[in-house]
Formats: structure tokens, C-alpha cells, sequence
């Protein structure tokens, strides 16, 4: 009744329905899907699983930046050094301008000069002074504990000090050389002095002169000290530079005068030697002549 109705319906070819399919046909389906299914497929069709890995363009790239990276730390770190010696040269040269001026200075502050002495050994207090490529300041100085090299004087306190701009392998120092009074120099100060400075391009003293109200740069009068003293060096990077870095100038007020003869010796007068008894005199143990022995010289008899 159905496939007629169909078949009025729609046509002829609805007019039959496909049976059921059986158990034995449903388990003959089963087994054909999975014998498909279990079928290798073709390799287009095969998913490719590969383990992860880096290639040889992506190590290359990878070194490449890690060598960029060093070469920046190692450039920054080179230029920190070379920034750090720079800044210590610079603040030893200023340490030692600055204590060199000061060792000057100090030495000048305490100068000493007696006119009797030089009358008969003027090599004893001469001031002595030369400008130029062998520029040189020599006097006679009363020195404290704290100046350098006071511990090998130890106890001779009045010593003779030269400051002398010397070339040591090929670099022009300022150094400094002391010996005691009425001393020769030892060999070891002649020829290890102190060094003061390094790499001095200029070592120049002027002398302010009272006659003439300005400053000259040859002092001829060695028996007498001047009024003033202007020290002035100049310092260079290193032994070819030709720039000064470092300009240091000293003017030191001397606070004292050559002592002259006379005052030395108050009972003779000028021209007379130490322990010269001066004419008239009497000699120290003789009883002046009309003196009562026992008698205070000046008291009436």
C-alpha cells in the first residue's frame, strides 16, 4: 500500500524501500571500515612529527649577537680603564704639583742667612739661584720633622737644600737634595734624590727687587736673601707631550733677613772674625788691670 501510494506520488522509483540490513551485514560493514581504516595511507596523506631542533642559520644568528654583546661589554669595560688611569694620572700630577709648590714654599718660610759667616766661607748661607734648561734654587734652611726625608737627618735640622730640574731617562724631573751643615752630601742622596715632579716643561724663580719695584730673574746678590720669591713650574701629560696640563707658581714672602756681622758679634765690630777678641778687649779669665783681686769689676774700692 505504501509503494503504491509512492509510486502514485512521486513516481515509480520511490515505489520500493532498501531492506534492513541484517546482524551478518552490519558485522560485514564493521569489518570493511576497519580493514580501511587500518589501511597505511599514502605518504602524501601521513602527518610528519619531527623532535624540535635549532638549524644552522639560527646558531649562526645566535652567535653572532652573543659576539656583539662581548664585544660591547668588552669595549665599555676598556674604556672604564682607560678612563680610571687617566683620572688617577691626573689626580697624582695635581697631588704632586701641589706638594711640590708646598715642599718650596715650606723650605723658603724658614731660610737662614749670617753675614759673618759668609764674610770668610761664603759657600756656607749663599742663595744661590739659575733659571733656564738647567734651572736650579739653593739656600740654607731651618727644616721641621714633618719635611720630607727629615727622618734620615735625624737631629740636623739645619740643612742645605737644592731644588734642581734634571733629565732621568729622558723625562725632566724636579728633585730634591739635602745635606746637613758643614756636611758633604752622601751618595746615596746625590744619586737617588726625592723626585717632586715629573714631566716638567718649565722651572723658572724670579726675585721681586726693591731698588728697581719689579720682578727680575737673576738674583747676583748671593750674601743677601730677597724680599720676595715667585716659584713657578709647569707640568706635561707625559714626556712627549708638548701641552702643560698642570701650572703651579709660588710667591713666598721670606720672613727673614741675612743676619748681618755686627750682630753677631755685639762686643766687635764690623769685620771682626768669630772669637776674635775686637781691640781693647779683654780676654775671658784676666782680671782687668787695676782690678783688686776679689773685687766685682764697676764697684767703687
Amino acid at each position: 500500500m505504501m509503494s503504491s501510494r509512492l509510486s502514485k506520488l512521486h513516481g515509480p522509483q520511490y515505489a520500493t524501500r532498501s531492506p534492513r540490513p541484517t546482524l551478518h551485514g552490519r558485522r560485514h560493514l564493521w569489518a570493511i571500515a576497519h580493514h580501511a581504516a587500518a589501511r597505511p595511507r599514502h605518504p602524501s596523506f601521513v602527518a610528519r612529527h619531527s623532535s624540535a631542533a635549532f638549524t644552522l642559520v639560527e646558531i649562526l644568528i645566535a652567535l653572532g649577537i652573543f659576539s656583539l654583546v662581548l664585544a660591547a661589554i668588552y669595549s665599555s669595560w676598556t674604556a672604564i680603564l682607560r678612563a680610571s688611569k687617566i683620572g688617577r694620572d691626573a689626580a697624582a700630577a695635581v697631588q704632586r704639583a701641589r706638594m711640590a709648590g708646598r715642599t718650596i714654599e715650606e723650605s723658603l718660610g724658614s731660610v737662614l742667612s749670617f753675614g759673618a759667616h759668609q764674610q770668610f766661607h761664603p759657600e756656607y748661607y749663599a742663595f744661590v739661584a739659575k733659571n733656564g734648561s738647567e734651572a736650579s734654587l739653593s739656600f740654607v734652611s731651618r727644616l721641621g720633622p714633618s719635611f720630607p726625608r727629615s727622618g734620615k737627618f735625624a737631629g740636623l735640622d739645619l740643612r742645605r737644600v737644592t731644588f734642581s730640574l734634571e733629565q732621568h731617562g729622558g723625562v725632566r724631573e724636579l728633585v730634591l737634595r739635602q745635606q746637613p751643615m758643614l756636611m758633604d752630601m752622601d751618595v746615596d742622596e746625590k744619586n737617588y734624590p726625592l723626585v717632586l715632579a715629573k714631566y716638567v716643561k718649565e722651572f723658572k724663580t724670579e726675585f721681586w727687587d726693591t731698588r728697581l719695584q719689579e720682578w727680575i730673574d737673576e738674583w747676583k746678590q748671593t750674601n743677601n736673601l730677597p724680599a720676595l720669591v715667585r716659584v713657578s713650574f709647569k707640568l706635561a701629560d707625559n714626556q712627549f707631550s708638548s701641552q702643560v696640563r698642570e701650572q703651579v707658581t709660588r710667591i713666598v714672602s721670606l720672613p727673614s733677613i741675612t743676619v748681618q756681622p755686627v750682630w753677631q758679634l755685639p762686643r766687635g765690630g764690623p769685620g771682626v772674625p768669630p772669637g776674635v777678641q775686637p781691640p781693647g778687649a779683654v780676654p775671658p779669665g784676666v782680671v782687668p788691670p787695676g782690678t783688686i783681686p776679689g773685687q766685682i769689676p764697676g764697684t767703687p774700692r
